[in-house]
Order: C-alpha cells, then sequence, then structure tokens
C-alpha cells in the first residue's frame, strides 16, 4: 500500500473534527496506515516540505486526483486501516523519488 492514494477522514490539526480527503501511504503496518495529507491547495511558494503534483504530469491519472494537488510531508498522520474508504491510485516512481528526498531532508535529525 505504500505510495498508494487513498481516501479518509483526517483530522484538522486542532484534533476538532475531520475532514474527507485524499492522502499518501508513508508506511503501511498490520493496523494502521501513517500517511500525508493531500490538498487542492497549491501553496505560493511551494516550500521544501511540498510535494506539488501537476496535473499535467504525464502519468497524473494514475494518482486517482481529481485536479492538480500538494502533498504536505509536514502534515503526517497514523490512521487506523479500518477507516480508509477507498483507494484512488498511486504516486508515479519519479513522485516517490522526490516524497523520498524531501521527507528525508525534512526529518534529519
Amino acid at each position: 500500500m505504500k505510495g498508494k492514494i487513498v481516501l479518509l477522514p483526517l483530522p484538522f490539526t486542532n484534533l476538532t473534527s475531520t475532514k474527507r480527503r485524499p492522502a499518501l501511504v508513508l508506511l503501511e503496518r498490520p493496523n494502521d496506515v501513517v500517511v500525508a495529507f493531500i490538498s487542492s491547495i497549491k501553496p505560493n511558494p511551494i516550500e521544501s516540505h511540498h510535494v506539488f503534483i501537476d496535473k499535467n504530469h504525464k502519468l497524473f491519472s494514475t494518482t486517482g486526483l481529481k485536479v492538480s494537488s500538494t502533498i504536505y510531508l509536514d502534515k503526517i498522520a497514523t490512521i487506523d486501516k479500518n477507516l480508509i474508504i477507498g483507494e484512488l491510485g498511486e504516486i508515479s516512481k519519479d513522485i516517490k523519488l522526490e516524497v523520498n528526498k524531501k521527507i528525508k531532508l525534512l526529518f534529519m535529525l
């Protein structure tokens, strides 16, 4: 499931409620997944913890996303697998490489 884009209820950062949205699976464990939030909002500027997926990318259709979107590598959550509503698609190899590079830099201690 690693590298897949799934749809699930993700908490707001203040934990007051959730919103159904896509997320990138970073890690799959027996009962839960670690995911990075995905939003259709393009930040300006795109920072080192963002991965922008343009709808004009040659493999955009494989993501299952409807519009250009941003993966927020600084917004990560561990979610019970039973909360996954569905699987939308998967990121391409070049986007996986970018995600891996940025995660390494972001979380390097």
